[in-house]
């Protein structure tokens, strides 16, 4: 057989040894055939081979997505750890496709699982989770843990989470794994051309700073030195995930912290936002964006999108009714004054129907309220989106 077919077939039979046992068979045939075999045959059945095996290589398709941060986004890691910041028993999940808990902290599809959507993508699964594995992992991954924030000692109380460290070293992992799947330049790329979302600093007030009465960073820091602070930490975040490869990064603020139920119903007399928590958001977010400004300035490009989530959500939250709602106080599910004591559990209050509240437990909106959040980062203005929506994004990656 002609020499350069011979080493054709020895090479696949090298290096294809996954592949399945006919295909094998058939390439130890060519390997076999003698020099007075029709080369125009073994052509031909070359050919076929090429082609197979084309469908037998992991292929990379549509965009990659990866997600980084706490329950806001946490699509289920949460459910493989011992930890008391779970979303895996009903009723989270009840309006889900599956109608099960999933271990999102909703009552069906999350910001994430959105974006997906606006993206064209199935959604991501947690890292954590054993079925992400081989084509799978060319979607991307999920890395968010529920509790976590910028700083290490925020979540303290709910023991085992990942914090933003682990993700990232989690993140080196899965390159790793997707490097041996489809080689480290393809493993690049696809990195290189992720769309990353980042969502963290809520918990670093929330869960940190106001958790407590003159909790340990409010002894050490007043409020404005511990924004800068959070801000100066944040940035070392940034930073590394671009070292990592990431190269469209969309970064979300804090929501309006004080006016979540669980902030009205413990620090509010008449059921207004909670005004130390407001202030510690409009303090925080502006700040964000100046370092997200400066870091894009410093690169040379526009890495990193600042995405608004407190104008976002203080759009509904102020004028619910004109969203739909009909109310932003209150939490779909939950105990106590606006359902916003305590976690919620099967045997909370649950509203019939969850597309007229705004959030769904103490502390997070509702799908219907997420759907508004995403529309708002793929088409939303300048206010909303700095310096462009995901819309653009799309728009502008499509033509590299």
């Amino acid at each position: 057989m002609n020499t350069i077919y011979t080493c054709f077939i020895h090479h696949l039979l090298a290096h294809h040894n996954s592949v399945s046992a006919p295909i094998r068979a058939v390439l130890g045939l060519l390997g076999k055939m003698s020099k007075d075999t029709s080369p125009c045959f073994i052509s031909l059945l070359i050919l076929g081979l090429v082609v197979t095996l084309a469908g037998v290589i992991p292929q990379v398709e549509a965009r990659a997505f990866f997600v980084f941060g706490d329950s806001l986004v946490d699509n289920g890691n949460n459910n493989y750890l011992a930890t008391t910041a779970r979303a895996d028993a009903p009723p989270y999940g009840v309006d889900y496709p599956t109608r099960r808990a999933t271990g999102r902290f909703s009552n069906g599809l999350n910001i994430p699982d959105l974006i997906s959507e606006a993206i064209g993508s199935e959604p991501t699964l947690p890292y954590l989770a054993p079925e992400l594995n081989g084509e799978k992992l060319l979607v991307g991954a999920n890395f968010a843990s529920a509790g976590i924030g910028i700083l290490n000692d925020t979540g303290v109380q709910f023991l085992n989470i990942i914090r933003i460290g682990q993700q990232l070293q989690f993140f080196q992992q899965y390159q790793q794994r997707v490097s041996a799947l489809i080689g480290p330049e393809q493993a690049q790329r696809l990195v290189n051309e992720a769309l990353v979302l980042m969502t963290l600093g809520g918990n670093d007030f929330v869960n940190n700073y106001y958790l407590v009465p003159f909790s340990a960073r409010s002894r050490q820091f007043a409020l404005p030195d511990y924004v800068v602070y959070l801000i100066s930490e944040y940035r070392k975040i940034l930073v590394r995930v671009y070292e990592l490869g990431a190269r469209r990064i969309l970064v979300t603020g804090t929501g309006p912290l004080g006016c979540v139920p669980a902030e009205r119903a413990t620090r509010s007399r008449n059921g207004e936002c909670a005004v130390e928590l407001q202030r510690a958001a409009a303090l925080f977010n502006p700040q964000l964006v100046q370092m997200i400004t400066e870091l894009n300035m410093e690169i040379g490009s526009d890495v990193f999108i600042a995405a608004n989530a407190y104008e976002m959500n203080m759009d509904f939250v102020t004028n619910p009714q004109a969203y739909g709602f009909v109310t932003s106080q209150v939490a779909c599910c939950g105990q106590g004054r606006f359902n916003g004591i305590g976690l919620c559990t099967i045997a909370s209050n649950l509203c019939p129907n969850r597309d007229i509240f705004a959030f769904w437990d103490p502390f997070h909106p509702t799908e219907r309220a997420n759907r508004i959040i995403v529309s708002t980062i793929v088409t939303g203005d300048t206010k909303y989106m700095n310096p462009m929506n995901l819309s653009t994004i799309m728009a502008l990656d499509s033509r590299v």
